[in-house]
């Protein structure tokens, strides 16, 4: 049964201690992440489903609505999925810096907004994809974020007029099978699995989680999870707030 800690003062303590037993770290993130930085999410009560559009967002994130309403889905994808305002948090920081001491090995993220990088993460395995890579589907040419930011309608390779795709796996489409065999092998080789800012509701990358054969298993997320009840430590607190340590 895992104990549950809601200060996140004590969940700090917990989490470094846990940290220090460790010898090979790896991070498993979603969305809380992210919303600790003013990222809206999507399923929490503010999130993205839970506003009206035109479309469900889960219709203007699919690849058919990408293929038949690009224009649309640029205008979407421009000002509800890119952010960068944005700037790490405390948990992005402190994850870049276990990295550095040797203790994480990876950062395996649901996340496509780069603040991982940021922070100064060097391996980090995005399994949906990043804002930051757009690539033109007819000569490969790849564009920044801030490069779409400056387009309007439907974006095109200024090289050769290709059509321009973010390089994020949007509904309707797989995911990376490198990334998910690499984080397959970060996720098995852990003696600490530490998954935080998650749900643990989306498939695949939930399932990820069953690969874990390590020592200890931590979770740090606000609401509960199917996996809460195999964790040894549960910290329901702010994420951010239980990385200060």
């Amino acid at each position: 049964m895992a104990r549950v800690i809601s200060d996140a003062t004590q969940a700090a303590a917990e989490l470094s201690a846990a940290v220090d037993q460790a010898t090979s770290m790896v991070f498993f993130g979603g969305a809380g992440v992210s919303t600790a930085s003013g990222i809206p999410d999507f399923r929490s009560e503010d999130g993205l489903y839970h506003q009206r559009f035109k479309y469900p967002p889960e219709e203007m994130l699919s690849h058919g609505f990408y293929a038949t309403h690009t224009e649309e889905f640029f205008d979407f994808y421009r000002t509800r999925m890119i952010a960068l305002g944005a700037k790490p948090n405390q948990a992005h920081f402190k994850l870049a810096e276990l990295e550095r001491a040797g203790k994480l090995t990876a950062v395996v993220t649901q996340n496509i907004d780069g603040l991982h990088q940021a922070a100064g993460s060097k391996n980090v395995l995005e399994l949906h994809g990043s804002v930051h890579c757009n690539v033109c589907q007819r000569c490969g040419r790849v564009y920044s974020a801030e490069w779409v930011m400056g387009t309007e309608g439907a974006p095109r390779c200024p090289e050769c007029g290709g059509a321009i795709k973010p390089d994020v796996v949007l509904y309707g489409e797989s995911l990376d099978e490198r990334v998910l065999t690499a984080s397959v092998e970060a996720i098995s080789k852990a003696d600490l699995l530490v998954i935080g800012g998650t749900s643990l509701v989306v498939y695949p990358a939930a399932g990820l989680v069953n690969y874990f054969n390590g020592s200890k298993l931590v979770i740090v997320n606000k609401q509960p999870t199917p996996q809460d009840a195999s964790a040894d430590l549960v910290c329901a607190c702010d994420i951010a707030k239980a990385f200060d340590f």
